[in-house]
C-alpha cells in the first residue's frame, strides 16, 4: 500500500514522506526535527522506520532540521556528491551521519528511486521519482526555474506527482518583494509559476498521472484556489476533467490531514 503526504511546503520549510508499506523514506528536512517527529506522528509513522532522506538541494528551507532528525534516528542521507559537500561545509551533516552519493537510479528496500536534475539557483538541486514494490510511482518536482529535460524524460507515467506551483506571475511582479528577489524567482533558476504547472501537468495527465498535487506554493504571491484553477483551466482545454481523469491537491503549508493512500 502506497501512502504520500507532504508534511511541510513552502518558503517556511518543505518535507514529503514517501511510504510503500515497510519502505518508507523522506525528501528533505526543512523544519526542526521536533516539528517533523510530530509531523510524522500526526499520520501514524514513526520516524525510526524511515529507511533514508533525500535532499533536493542545500537551501535553509530543505535541510533545517536534518542533521539533529538523521542523527537522532540514525537515517542516512542521499544527495549527490555537490549538494552533499554543501551539507558537510554548512555543518547540515556531519561524520555521525551516513551519507550517499547518488547520481543514478539505485534501489532501496525494492523501491527503484531514479534522481533528475532540476534547474535552481543552488549549487545543484535535484528531484526524485520513486518506482514503489506496489507498482504505484511517486514523483518530487519542486523548486526548478522551468521544466527541464531531465524532469521531462523521469516525471511522465508517474502516478502521483508533487508539483511547484509556486506563483501566479501578476502576483509576483505588483507584490511587496524587491525588484531583485523578484527577477530571481521568475528567472530560469527560480521557481515555477502556475502558468508554467498548468502545461506540465497537461503532459502528465496525457502520459497517465492520476493525481497532481501542487506544491511549494508561495504565501504572499500566490493562492492556492488560483494555482488549481490554473491547471483546472489548462487541462479542460483537452477534454480533462479534474475530480474523473485526474485528482488535483494543492499542499497546505504545514500539513493537517492524512496521508493519501494511493
Amino acid at each position: 500500500m502506497a501512502k504520500v503526504c507532504q508534511l511541510f511546503s513552502g518558503s517556511s520549510g518543505n518535507s514529503i514522506f514517501i511510504s510503500d508499506g515497510e519502505t518508507k523514506f523522506l525528501v528533505d528536512a526543512g523544519v526542526t526535527a521536533k516539528r517533523l517527529d510530530y509531523a510524522l506522528n500526526h499520520i501514524g509513522e514513526d520516524a525510526g522506520e524511515l529507511g533514508a532522506i533525500f535532499i533536493t538541494h542545500e537551501h535553509f528551507d530543505h535541510v533545517k532540521g536534518l542533521r539533529v532528525f538523521a542523527s537522532r534516528h540514525n537515517i542516512p542521507v542521499f544527495s549527490s556528491e555537490k549538494i552533499l559537500e554543501r551539507l558537510y561545509a554548512d555543518d547540515r551533516v556531519n561524520d555521525k551521519i551516513e551519507t550517499q552519493e547518488i547520481s543514478e537510479n539505485m534501489e532501496i528496500g525494492g523501491a527503484e528511486i531514479i534522481p533528475f536534475e532540476l534547474s535552481h539557483d543552488s549549487v545543484q538541486c535535484f528531484g526524485y521519482r520513486f518506482n514503489l514494490k506496489s507498482g504505484k510511482s511517486v514523483s518530487v518536482c519542486t523548486d526548478t526555474g522551468f521544466v527541464t529535460a531531465a524532469a521531462k524524460s523521469a516525471v511522465p507515467g508517474s502516478d502521483f506527482v508533487f508539483l511547484e506551483a509556486n506563483h501566479e506571475i501578476t502576483m509576483l511582479e505588483n507584490g511587496p518583494y524587491p525588484y531583485m528577489l523578484k527577477q530571481r524567482i521568475l528567472s530560469n533558476c527560480g521557481h515555477l509559476s502556475n502558468d508554467a504547472s498548468a502545461e506540465f501537468a497537461r503532459a502528465l495527465v496525457k502520459s497517465g498521472t492520476r493525481w497532481v498535487n501542487l506544491s511549494h506554493i508561495s504565501r504572499e504571491n500566490n493562492v492556492p484556489e488560483i494555482a488549481k484553477q490554473t491547471v483546472i483551466a489548462a487541462l479542460s482545454e483537452d477534454g480533462l476533467r479534474a475530480g474523473f481523469d485526474y485528482k488535483l491537491s494543492a499542499s497546505e503549508q504545514e500539513n493537517s490531514k492524512r496521508a493519501i493512500i494511493l
